[in-house]
């Protein structure tokens, strides 16, 4: 495949092979040999803040998923390594700040956002790259571009988006966001939890306060938008729709390009005592089924015995798996399945 000279700037991401990638679970050995500590020299143990029930309850798929996964939630900053329906692995990166943004490399490295720094530690839990948000601003959303590159955003005043040359050390693309506001520094932290290029090098931009979702080219002038009123986060999917959760009304829709809802999940549409809380990522599998992860700021505390931490639904939405184990694992807000065909860091790879 011949790439056209206009577009070598995004030549690694458009001109691919179409075949998929192998996924990343050829690697999992890497995290439970001899080598690995049970603590790094960087990781600050963190202690549970939820009420934690004797036994885990009985809820479809049985328990931890068989698909491994890396998964993380705000509540409780411990990175944790899921595999053969067992924690295998974890990382603490310390009482401040939430983790928002995870991802496993080929290589085996994890690659982190967590409200004021992005790091990428290895499987023995040495830190190998780190970037520290300045005064005044925060880090909720990164994302590999290639194995050298991070994209990042940091919330501020204005809020930017940034692609960091980890091999170079070197910042090689800054550009303004819009924002609320310029001046009012308690805007900050609700700006941008989610932020991803797309496989075409476009960026897709999920406005948390701003109530819409816009993708912009990149030359950062916006092509699409939609509005919905809290978008968490937005998933551009090969269909070419693109996959929305919407914090505050508690639901995920799939839109097409003209704005209209193909499908959408939410709370009225769950029984009674599957409840959702605080939905803030949903992933769409390679077999058609939602994965929708759920924190829990939102729960009354009489309502905490159903509240949630995962549930897979089919395009009929079925339940195939809910995951409420308050025992072995925290709030959930993000998790990437390791079974996936694709490359973590070719943006879009791993989308369906």
């Amino acid at each position: 495949m011949r790439c056209p000279g206009s577009l070598l700037t995004f030549a690694l991401m458009t001109c691919m092979p179409t075949l998929a990638a192998p996924p990343v679970t050829s690697i999992l050995s890497r995290f439970t040999g001899p080598d690995i500590p049970a603590l790094g020299p960087d990781e600050q143990p963190v202690g549970r803040n939820w009420p934690v029930s004797s036994a885990p309850v009985d809820r479809p798929g049985h328990g931890l998923s068989p698909r491994p996964m890396l998964y993380a939630g705000e509540g409780y900053n411990n990175i944790l390594l899921v595999n053969d329906g067992k924690v295998v692995w974890n990382y603490s990166v310390g009482p401040h700040g939430e983790i928002d943004d995870i991802w496993m490399l080929s290589n085996g490295n994890i690659l982190f956002a967590s409200q004021f720094k992005v790091e990428e530690v290895t499987p023995q839990k040495r830190v190998v790259w780190r970037y520290d948000a300045p005064q005044g601003t925060e880090v909720h959303t990164c994302q590999p571009i290639g194995l050298n590159k991070v994209l990042l955003v940091e919330n501020g005043l204005p809020p930017k988006l940034k692609i960091f040359n980890k091999k170079t050390n070197k910042m090689e693309m800054e550009h303004a966001l819009p924002a609320e506001s310029l001046t009012d520094p308690k805007t900050v932290h609700l700006q941008f939890r989610r932020i991803r290029m797309t496989a075409n090098g476009t960026y897709l931009a999920a406005f948390l306060r701003m109530n819409k979702v816009v993708e912009f080219d990149k030359h950062f002038r916006p092509i699409w938008s939609y509005r919905i009123p809290t978008p968490w986060a937005a998933a551009r999917l090969r269909n070419g729709n693109t996959l929305i959760t919407d914090q505050s009304d508690r639901l995920v829709r799939e839109v097409n390009p003209h704005g209209e809802t193909v499908w959408e999940i939410k709370q009225s549409d769950l029984p009674a005592d599957v409840v959702l809380g605080n939905i803030q990522t949903a992933e769409r599998l390679a077999n058609g089924d939602t994965v929708i992860f759920n924190s829990v700021w939102q729960v009354k505390r009489e309502a905490w015995q159903n509240t949630i931490q995962a549930l897979e639904v089919t395009p009929d939405k079925k339940l195939v798996w809910v995951l409420q184990d308050w025992t072995g694992l925290g709030p959930a807000t993000t998790a990437q399945f390791l079974d996936q065909q694709g490359q973590p860091e070719r943006p879009g790879d791993l989308q369906r």
